[in-house]
């Protein structure tokens, strides 16, 4: 394992109820000033952390398996962040860099030029959030192609804007009560090999999607096809192989954009820069964001020079995109994945998880599939002896494992993935320990 330094010990450990007393006396000011539409998983909170652990305000050593739903890949709090945001923030905190530039901007595309995909001359532009990269990545594709459409695959999950929410799969809860959305937005389907016929191959995935965009929206019209390599709220989906490959070869032929969003699954969390790179494809776009600036808000769009260069200057930006104090921390998370070798430790992590819980559906009949690749991992639960959504089971591991201390993620369009986005530095011990935790709540559901 990676030589991260730890100010925590690296173990749960539990000292109170959780929620703890002062969780519970924090938790009812928040009823009183916090809208109920920031819902929260568990009512615990937390006061500082490292590595894979964090400590709540009562100093319970808790795991975290969510990262803040991937975004602390490099773990918490860790040293080269803090201080390298530190002494940006002393030094220039805001100018905006289309008034008045500054060169961390340009380090942060320079690198990002170097580990995307492709070999070819690249652009990019810096943001604040995933959301905003995919709104930019769709204005972009648009005004490159001069067409509207857009289509995203089924079950995806693409952001909280308008826009994005009307590329975002499931109604609920991200999109109930929200429209109306913008028009030539269009979902179409996507490998899913749980639940996809039986014997289905990627290659026969794509073109039943191929055939879709076809007699649905028009090759002709389709600006941009907008794909998760690993769909992340959508249940740790992975296509099955060939289907990417397809699908990207049908977006060259006819001009569609293929932008593959690694939001959730890009920054070395799969086990490679970009979760792309598992298919053996080349995107046109890509857009980052979560775990590139270890906590601190940036995303971007990569990608081919002639696509991001196609807009007009001042048809993309923002006030606090590529923000200096969240382009240093980039730069030392950069810095950490190359001299860390954090991508080997993914790597590591999907090992470990495999041998912990790859058996799973084997042992426990409320569990369908277990899936995952690097620090991404899903686990389906169904009605045993089904293949039918069990959104109730997985309330109650969820329940029980923040009830023990191990932070865990709900996931999939209907609710019934256990999802685990560890960091990448989290030891085989913390692994084999919050696996013991959710052992006890699905043997709960043995029949």
């Amino acid at each position: 394992m990676a030589s991260a330094p730890f100010s925590v010990s690296q173990e749960r450990k539990i000292v109170t109820e959780l929620p703890g007393p002062k969780s519970k006396e924090l938790h009812a000011r928040r009823l009183k000033t916090v809208s109920r539409g920031a819902g929260t998983l568990a009512d615990i909170y937390m006061d500082h952390g490292s590595g894979a652990i964090l400590v709540d305000v009562d100093g319970n050593q808790i795991i975290d398996l969510g990262c803040g739903i991937g975004v602390t890949t490099i773990g918490h709090a860790h040293p080269a962040i803090a201080a390298a945001a530190s002494a940006q923030a002393a030094k220039l905190t805001h100018t905006l860099f289309t008034v008045t530039p500054y060169e961390n901007y340009l380090l942060v595309a320079e690198k990002l030029a170097e580990i995307t995909p492709g070999d070819f001359e690249k652009r990019s532009i810096l943001v604040n959030s995933g959301a905003e990269a995919v709104e930019n990545a769709v204005k972009i594709a648009r005004k490159f192609t001069g067409r509207r459409a857009i289509a995203a695959l089924d079950h995806a999950f693409h952001g909280r804007t308008n826009l994005t929410m009307a590329m975002t799969y499931r109604p609920w809860p991200e999109r109930a009560g929200m429209g109306p959305f913008p028009g030539e937005i269009y979902s179409v389907p996507t490998s899913y090999p749980f639940r996809d016929p039986a014997g289905m191959t990627g290659v026969e995935a794509a073109e039943r999607t191929i055939d879709y965009i076809t007699t649905h929206i028009g090759a002709s019209e389709l600006a941009a096809l907008f794909v998760e390599p690993i769909q992340g709220d959508g249940g740790i989906v992975i296509p099955a192989e060939g289907f990417f490959e397809t699908l990207s070869s049908f977006c060259t032929e006819n001009g569609i954009v293929f932008v593959s969003d690694e939001i959730q699954a890009g920054i070395a969390r799969s086990g490679a820069w970009y979760a792309i790179e598992h298919h053996n494809v080349v995107p046109d776009l890509v857009t980052s964001a979560k775990g590139i600036a270890g906590g601190f808000p940036l995303a971007a769009v990569t990608g081919r020079a002639d696509i991001m260069d196609a807009v007009q200057p001042g048809g993309i930006g923002g006030t606090f995109g590529g923000n200096p104090v969240s382009t240093a921390a980039a730069l030392a998370v950069f810095d950490l994945i190359e001299s860390e070798n954090l991508i080997a430790e993914a790597q590591r992590v999907e090992r470990a998880f495999l041998a912990r819980i790859g058996d799973w559906a084997e042992r426990f009949a409320v569990v369908g599939e277990v899936r995952g690749k690097g620090a991404m991992f899903g686990v389906e639960l169904v009605h045993p002896g089904t293949v039918k959504p069990n959104p109730e089971a997985l309330s109650a591991v969820i329940k029980h494992a923040t009830s023990n201390g191990v932070i865990v993620l709900d996931a999939g369009s209907w609710d019934s993935v256990l999802r685990f986005l560890p960091s990448v530095v989290i030891s085989d011990a913390l692994i084999d320990d919050a696996a013991t935790v959710i052992e006890e709540a699905l043997a709960s559901f043995e029949v």
